[in-house]
């Protein structure tokens, strides 16, 4: 049954959304920790700092591994060195990501992807896991001086689209991507299964919930 009607356009989130990812968190996270001297974190904290963004992650890991804020620097250099060498090795797309980009593709969406992954990260991961031709645009965490769930990244997408905000749907898989898309004006959609701080998703404000994305053409 449609629920959306009259959209130009969406914004579909990465982490948590299209790809799991939370294997790259862990071992590029644990290995910059490694450096440090510090003990390893298991994947159910990981998941729970995902979100906001590549600097909170740093700093709630180093946080969580009992380091000093004053590592921060060494942390995050020693991270984007880890990131860069298993991006999209630990990864994989959800099953239905595919099918539910090709069912907005196919609607006549223009379709930008904005995620608080580093731009460069974020590309490369699309691309080793075929989604990235589906996209016109990828913005990052560093696209814009504020990122999700501030609404500067997605009203800014929504310009590069020439769509109006009310008639951009955007997909994600947690509060953030929620509270963003509210207060950019969007209709929001949450996949159940992404990362949420360890919090239930369907608690969050959106106007709907998919178990697998590939279910989004129904609502079309």
């Amino acid at each position: 049954m449609s629920r959306f009607t009259g959209l130009q356009a969406a914004i579909v989130d990465l982490d948590g959304t299209l790809v799991d990812t939370l294997g790259d968190f862990v071992v590029a996270l644990n290995g910059a920790l490694a450096e440090l001297s510090l003990p390893a974190l298991p994947a159910a904290t990981v998941e729970r700092l995902v979100g906001k963004g590549s600097e909170h992650l740093v700093r709630s890991a180093l946080r969580e591994a009992g380091g000093a804020d004053a590592l921060y620097e060494a942390a995050w250099t020693a991270y984007q060195r880890h990131y860069g060498k298993v991006n999209g090795r630990h990864a994989t797309a959800y099953p239905g990501a595919e099918q539910g980009l090709r069912a907005l593709r196919d609607a006549g969406l223009r379709l930008a992807c904005v995620t608080n992954k580093p731009t460069g990260f974020a590309r490369e991961l699309l691309r080793q896991k075929g989604l990235l031709a589906f996209f016109g645009q990828v913005f990052g965490g560093d696209a814009f001086e504020r990122r999700k769930p501030d609404p500067l990244p997605l009203l800014e997408a929504c310009r590069v689209l020439g769509a109006a905000p009310a008639r951009t749907l955007v997909i994600g898989d947690s509060v953030n991507d929620a509270a963003a898309a509210r207060a950019a004006g969007c209709p929001v959609v949450l996949v159940s299964y992404g990362y949420n701080h360890g919090q239930p998703v369907r608690s969050a404000d959106a106007d709907g919930f998919l178990d697998s994305l590939a279910g989004v053409g129904a609502w079309l």
